[in-house]
């Protein structure tokens, strides 16, 4: 017998109260892939649709201030 378990739904960290700013290099990291410094998408990082844009631009900030490189 195949017994199925639904996935539990991620959470969105910004709206738990955690803030995402481009200087936090270290969280920001948590939002981009380690192989080609891609951002991730909402279904891996658990964000809602209104901060998951946050997330991008932000990621998009810190990569122009050459906090993150653009490619690894």
């Amino acid at each position: 017998m195949a017994e199925f378990y639904r996935k539990k739904k991620k959470v969105c960290q910004m709206c738990a109260g955690k803030e995402v700013d481009y200087k936090d290099v270290e969280t920001i990291k948590r939002y981009v892939s380690n192989e080609k410094s891609k951002i991730l998408p909402r279904r891996i990082t658990g964000a809602c649709a209104k901060h998951q844009r946050h997330i991008a631009n932000e990621v998009k900030k810190a990569r122009f201030m050459a906090l993150i490189p653009f490619t690894k």
